[in-house]
């Protein structure tokens, strides 16, 4: 199997619409040839028509070449035909790292969304995947596409000027020095269109919790923002606090989300027959001596988009991401003590680096007015997680002690979290 120049990528059983937005746009030194192995079902079918939707459209459109094999025994099918030499996977979260060990052993590399772990039982894979991959040489990556956003590529770089930033604060428990909350939708609209989500997604012993699931994200922004290029061990990690909560979902939104008329039995009902979805997680822990305060929260619309607020507290400012509808803004507040004039030369430097050439200032705090060609979206981004793992293959795995030991001490945060919050009885 040729792991060179082009990838050629196979896409296993996608049950997430993010395994076809890696296609939404041609890249590089990529083979026109997808292949998909699936049993047959609506995840697959969802899947190839947003293939062939981007490869109609008006407006730039794809020339995905889709070979699709749709069979029951498509794993074996896939294993005995062995095309390709890069899986993609998404969805199927409480099976994924099992599928993920299975390609590894195959000698693929991997481009796999999150979370590839929904439970602590499962971290003891998640260690052999990492040691398979360093020995038979394969990347495997998750596609962070939050590091791809302009206000958190922004906000990572001013944390890391200590000129402006200063010094990260260690925080308390009941005032900690980082803080994210995201609140997402369960009803959107994906390329245009509304999205269907399997009922899966409900089961969080397939789907996990909030924090499992979503959670991987906002763990992954503080490793990446507060501790870049920090070979990070799971010594270095503590849960100090975490509980969840349920979204309650009506019969008749359940159906729209879903298409299904009835109600499946595994899923959990309140006293006035909703659904009680566990899509809610609060947790507090400690790392590198920092405390760190995360909230997800799923909502069943969110009027105005998804929403994501961020803020790091330095020994000169805080530097702060908040959304007020559509696109996050960022915002820098210098402590009381901070010389202003100081900040305005800084900043200003900082940003025209970046392609951002003005601010305001209001109420003693310094808005990053980012020019809208900056503001590509979230779909966008699975473009640039492509690239960056593309990136890594090519380079025979860059950096790869620091962004495994790094995987290794997310997904350890993240269940280690979602089990706190089950022993202590938080549902």
């Amino acid at each position: 199997m040729n792991t060179q120049s082009p990838i050629e990528f196979v896409t296993l059983d996608p049950a997430h619409f993010h395994a076809a937005l890696l296609h939404k746009k041609m890249l590089s030194d990529v083979s026109r040839t997808v292949h998909v192995y699936a049993p047959p079902g609506p995840d697959v079918d969802m899947h190839l028509q947003r293939i062939r939707d981007y490869n109609t459209r008006e407006v730039e459109p794809t020339s995905w070449d889709v070979r699709a094999t749709i069979a029951p025994d498509y794993l074996s099918q896939f294993q005995r035909d062995r095309v390709g030499n890069a899986v993609v996977l998404a969805g199927r979260n409480r099976t994924k790292i099992d599928t993920l060990l299975a390609c590894l052993e195959a000698g693929y590399h991997v481009l796999a969304d999150k979370p590839w772990i929904i439970q602590d039982a499962d971290f003891p894979k998640l260690e052999r995947a990492v040691a398979t991959a360093k020995s038979k040489k394969l990347v495997i990556h998750d596609m962070m596409t939050e590091r791809f956003e302009i206000t958190s590529e922004l906000q990572q770089r001013l944390v890391n000027t200590p000129d402006i930033f200063g010094s990260l604060l260690p925080g308390t428990v009941e005032s900690p020095s980082i803080r994210i909350e995201s609140v997402h939708a369960i009803k959107k609209h994906v390329s245009g269109q509304p999205l269907r989500r399997p009922v899966s997604f409900f089961d969080i012993a397939e789907q996990g919790d909030a924090l499992t699931d979503v959670g991987v994200h906002l763990v992954d922004l503080v490793q990446w923002i507060a501790f870049p290029n920090r070979d990070l061990c799971l010594e270095d990690m503590a849960v100090v606090q975490s509980r969840r909560w349920p979204t309650f979902i009506s019969n008749k939104d359940l159906a729209e989300i879903t298409g299904i008329s009835s109600v499946p039995s595994f899923l959990r009902r309140s006293d006035d027959g909703r659904i009680c979805y566990l899509g809610n997680s609060h947790v507090v822990y400690r790392i590198c001596g920092v405390f760190v305060e995360l909230i997800v929260r799923w909502d069943v619309s969110c009027p105005a988009g998804d929403s994501h607020q961020a803020t790091f507290h330095g020994t000169n400012c805080a530097v702060e991401i908040r959304q007020r509808g559509q696109a996050p803004d960022l915002y820098i507040r210098p402590v009381a003590s901070a010389d202003f004039s100081v900040f305005l030369d800084r900043i200003a430097c900082l940003l025209s680096d970046e392609g951002v050439s003005s601010f305001l200032i209001v109420n003693n705090e310094f808005e990053v007015l980012i020019p809208e060609y900056l503001r590509t979206g979230h779909e966008a981004h699975f473009a640039d997680v492509a690239d960056h793992f593309l990136h890594r293959v090519r380079n025979d795995g860059a950096d790869a002690n620091e962004y495994l030991h790094s995987l290794l001490a997310k997904y350890w945060l993240t269940t280690a979290g979602s089990e706190a919050a089950r022993d202590s009885g938080n549902f």
